[in-house]
């Protein structure tokens, strides 16, 4: 690529308020291991804002769905129903405990699990029903919730782009037994690694603690509840350190900053591309009248993969890093070895086939955006 073509990236992380200073503070404090007083600033933030029983910071969002797979109990022989359009630590997590996963198809709209489409996958072996916020838009979660409740089912929330987005009113991550966030870079709200587990569920606040530190009850010993700590149960240490804390609570702080402006550029686009929808070259998201999404990324849908393709070295021939999403868990090496064939999961199939994401990150300028929409224009028309 020539030094004389605009470099715009998908992504670029941003310092928004405090960061640094509050890594100063966490550095010089004499504590940088986790759990120090950012982390539970941070904990505390979105306990109260999302209507959270208990808040745990971990290493990832991986780290909060691996917490969840062991607090459900999942063991050899249970069902999870999943999509098999999402990240691979949706999955990874009940897998490697033994589970069986059962893919569903998502539906055209949202891009989320088809809840027509889940009791259809039930047995007697169903322990959970993974759901999968795409993009930050809710999933229909009052049918799920049902259906969960007659089958005595969990319900995790993999909310890993969802901070901030709602449905009916309630905050993504809120609503299941467990929810699940990232902190990765590429999310709204960033320490470059991180995640937190949120319990909705009572009866599994204590034993997270324990889970999250090395299967030990040491948060009880510095409560002072117990006068020495031990191993009590299964666990590892997915603990994030006081410095990843503090740049997450200084972002925390500017949350509505960064959703705001992130909405902002999202609806940027979505005017923008109106034309080309009506023309029939791409397809913009659609959001229900019941989610109130959070501006985590735009993405567009091609007629077929072909002009996919052709599209994304058009874009990285002028210098903008325009990327596909998810390649289908059921048709990877690991879920043909579990028996799934293409043309299974249709809906799943197509789009992650024909879906492009657009450059959308806090500080990407309108003239960057223009640069973007005028080359997407000159692709089609």
């Amino acid at each position: 690529m020539s030094n004389n073509k605009i470099n715009i990236p998908f992504n670029k992380p941003s310092l928004i308020g405090k960061e640094l200073d509050y890594i100063k503070q966490a550095v010089r404090s004499g504590k940088i291991s986790g759990d120090g007083a950012f982390s539970n600033k941070c904990a505390k933030l979105m306990q109260e804002r999302y209507n959270i029983k208990k808040v745990l910071l971990t290493t990832s969002c991986s780290s909060a769905l691996d917490m969840s797979a062991i607090l459900i109990n999942i063991k050899s022989g249970d069902e999870v129903i999943l999509p098999s359009y999402t990240f691979v630590s949706t999955a990874n997590c009940f897998y490697t405990r033994g589970a069986k996963l059962k893919f569903v198809d998502i539906k055209k709209d949202t891009l989320n699990i088809d809840e027509n489409k889940i009791e259809e996958a039930l047995s007697p072996k169903t322990k959970a029903i993974a759901v999968v916020h795409y993009a930050g838009v809710s999933c229909k979660m009052d049918k799920i919730i049902e259906i969960a409740k007659r089958n005595k089912l969990y319900i995790i929330e993999d909310a890993a782009q969802g901070i901030e987005s709602r449905y009916k009113g309630k905050y993504l991550g809120s609503m299941g037994d467990i929810g699940c966030y990232s902190f990765h870079e590429t999310k709204n709200i960033s320490c470059g690694e991180g995640g937190s587990i949120l319990i909705n569920n009572k009866k599994f606040i204590e034993r997270a603690e324990i889970i999250r530190e090395k299967g030990t009850n040491r948060n009880k010993f510095f409560r002072g509840e117990v006068d020495k700590y031990t191993w009590v149960d299964i666990g590892s240490s997915f603990l994030p350190s006081e410095i990843l804390s503090a740049f997450l609570y200084a972002q925390l702080e500017e949350i509505e900053t960064i959703i705001n402006n992130r909405k902002k550029l999202w609806d940027y686009y979505y005017n923008n591309l109106e034309d080309l929808e009506k023309k029939g070259f791409i397809r913009r998201p659609i959001i229900p009248e019941d989610c109130t999404h959070n501006g985590h990324l735009f993405y567009i849908i091609l007629n077929n993969c072909k002009i996919r393709n052709m599209l994304l070295e058009y874009f990285k021939s002028k210098g903008i890093l325009a990327i596909f999403h998810y390649l289908p868990l059921h048709l990877s090496p690991m879920g043909k070895k579990m028996g799934y064939k293409k043309g299974q999961l249709p809906v799943t199939e197509k789009i992650s086939s024909c879906l492009v994401r657009l450059p959308l990150f806090y500080g990407l300028t309108r003239s960057e955006q223009d640069i973007v929409l005028d080359n997407l224009l000159k692709f089609f028309l």
